[in-house]
Formats: structure tokens, sequence, C-alpha cells
């Protein structure tokens, strides 16, 4: 059976599909900006299974993950969409994509980290979802050690971590998708991505210090293999875009403003 997705609708206009990170909520995606509803869009962020306020699936890979994206479009309406996803929200809306090219206008690809030549470091995963299972936050906070970062980063990287597995209903779901989600390719490598349909496509990528989990590398492969793709990054010792709730709201603005519709 389906799991009862948590999903939030604001605003009027071109459909756009927010979806999050492992670990995340339908929060951490524009980081609570409304810029996109107030600028003409019907915005619809959703927790993914077992995330949030969303109920526990059956499983946690990507095809099930994907799965749940066509039932959110299909339960709200929505013929066609941008659709907008932060690393595994960003390569569940690209597996979707590949099978459903006439229901997508536009993409916003956020930090992927997938590629078939990267390390998932499934030991680290293991050892994060054990955390939780045996220590709830503090399990977790202490599993996942000291960020990998300069230390300007340090502080609000615990921070943010910590307030994002607060508020989760179900941390043994999550716990599952942390063991599940890892071991699942969205899709056979990247080369398939040559195969997505010829719509707007952004990349945000970013510059490895603050966040060395989603190697700029990656992304700029993403960008050297979809079609018509353009990568945008922050500026040198700035914030990743992707922290940044506003200025990622103008991006997928931008993209789903050179969508046909």
């Amino acid at each position: 059976m389906a799991p009862d997705l948590h999903v939030e609708v604001a605003g009027e206009g071109r459909p756009v599909v927010l979806l999050h990170g492992l670990t995340a909520t339908h929060r951490y995606v524009v980081m609570g900006s409304r810029s996109l509803e107030r600028s003409g869009h019907r915005v619809i962020a959703y927790d993914a299974r077992g995330h949030g306020a969303s109920g526990p699936g059956d499983g946690y890979d990507y095809g099930a993950l994907a799965d749940d994206l066509a039932r959110v479009l299909d339960e709200y309406g929505v013929e066609r969409a941008v659709l907008a996803g932060a690393s595994m929200g960003a390569h569940t809306l690209l597996r979707y994509a590949l099978a459903n090219n006439e229901r997508v206008a536009g993409l916003v690809v956020i930090t992927p980290a997938f590629h078939d030549d990267a390390d998932p470091d499934l030991e680290r995963w293991d050892r994060l979802a054990a955390g939780l299972r045996s220590g709830g936050v503090d399990g977790f906070v202490a599993a996942y050690g000291d960020p990998d970062v300069p230390e300007p980063w340090h502080d609000t990287i615990l921070t943010v971590v910590r307030q994002r597995i607060a508020l989760h209903e179900h941390p043994e779901a999550v716990a599952d998708a942390l063991e599940q989600v890892p071991r699942s390719a969205p899709f056979p490598g990247v080369g398939a991505l040559a195969a997505l349909p010829r719509v707007p496509v952004t990349i945000v990528g970013d510059r490895d210090e603050p966040d060395p989990g989603h190697p700029l590398w990656v992304g700029e492969a993403y960008a050297a293999v979809i079609p018509g793709a353009q990568l945008v990054l922050e500026e040198p010792g700035k914030s990743p875009l992707a922290w940044q709730g506003g200025q990622l709201s103008k991006i997928i603005a931008g993209v789903a403003a050179r969508a046909e519709w």
C-alpha cells in the first residue's frame, strides 16, 4: 500500500513541485521562501515517504520514490510541472522525467550526488541509520561526527542537521531510508540523462567546501550530458545556492518562465 504523504500547496499559476533530500523535509528545498507563490506559481511541496509528517513506506528505492511523485501529480491534477529537487529529490525527479517526458515542463536539479563512478560510502549511511535507531536525534548527530568542512561552516551544519532530524514523526522509517536510498540507482548511469526531454534544465551545483557530500564534478557531469542544461554556482566564498531559498526560488522561476506550457 502506498504511504500517506504530507503535501502542502500554496499559490496559483504555473505548477512547481518541490522534492527534498534524504533526512530532510519539504521545508528544506527553498528554505521557507514564499517568492514562488508571490510570483504567480502554484507550489506543491511534500515530505517523501517516511520523512517529516509522511507515513512510512514498504521500500525506499528510487522506483518507489518516483511512484510517489507520480501520485502527487495525479492527485493534485497537475498535467505538466516544473520539478525542482535537491539530492535524493533531484535523483527522484530525473528518474520520473526519463519515463514521463510529457509531464515535465522544466527541471531544476539541485546538488546531485549520484554518479556511476562515485563511491556511495554505504558504511557511513549505515552508521547514521544505526545511530538514529539507537539514540534518536542525539545518536544521529553523534554518528554524523565532526563535519569535514572549513571551520566557519562547522556549527551551522551541525545545527541544521539536528533541526532536520528532529522534524521526523517516524525516525525508524528515516533509518530505513538511510539504509536503502544510497543502495538504489535512480537510473542506469549518468549517460542515460541524454534521453531527458528537451525542456529548460538548470543544475544547481556548489563549490564543495561547505558541502563535500554533493561534489561539484557530479553537477558538471550532469550539465555536460543533459541536452541544453546550464550549471549555476554560488560566488566563491559564499553560501551554496542550495542554502539560499530566495536565490533558489529565482532560479526555479526562471526555468518556469522559459518552459513551454
